[in-house]
């Protein structure tokens, strides 16, 4: 008897996974339903109980990352310790997700910056943001961050290690490690009080 890849009784979680690997390998132009649908063992018909198109599932793909980063950001600054510790965990968390999964994070902003993203996405980038604010306020009512426009310190924290991976290849993973402590230190003294 054949081995048939979907045999688990969740074809929208394996659709998904499917899609994210198919995303890694050849590219968001070259998913397909109906490919996605073959390897995962079911009819050409029935990923449409779970994606009305490939744009819908796109879409699902780029929310379940931000909430899969979100989630290991939220982890990294909710351990106890200093502020600089916290950013830190916080830095590695975000290249961490950013190298194991580049062709996911670039769907994500994609995603993100189309013309007309769905609320879910939006709501989810919200609480990305939120995540990445908590440490910052957290900071700031201790005098150890500038009392500046928490929101712009927000985006600049993600925008400025977004940059860095974007520099980076998986290979360099451990040099930019290294690098990460200095990049957390530069990012506190430009955000110290003065």
């Amino acid at each position: 008897m054949a081995h048939r890849p979907y045999h688990h009784g969740d074809l929208r979680a394996a659709l998904l996974e499917g899609a994210e690997r198919a995303l890694a390998e050849q590219g968001p132009d070259a998913l397909s339903l109906r490919e996605l649908a073959r390897r995962a063992g079911v009819s050409h018909a029935a990923p449409g109980r779970h994606f009305r198109d490939k744009n819908h599932l796109l879409d699902t793909l780029a929310l379940t990352g931000f909430e899969r980063l979100d989630t290991r950001m939220r982890e990294a600054v909710e351990v106890p310790g200093p502020l600089r510790e916290r950013l830190l965990a916080l830095a590695r968390g975000y290249v961490g997700f950013a190298l194991d999964h580049p062709a996911l994070l670039e769907l994500m902003y994609a995603r993100k910056h189309a013309p007309d993203p769905p609320e879910e996405l939006t709501v989810a980038v919200g609480r990305l943001l939120e995540t990445v604010l908590r440490p910052v306020t957290e900071g700031q009512r201790e005098g150890t961050i500038a009392d500046v426009d928490p929101g712009t310190i927000a985006i600049t924290v993600p925008a400025t290690l977004h940059g860095l991976t974007s520099l980076a290849d998986a290979g360099s993973r451990h040099e930019l490690d290294d690098h990460l402590p200095a990049v957390v230190d530069l990012l506190l003294s430009g955000l110290s009080p003065r």
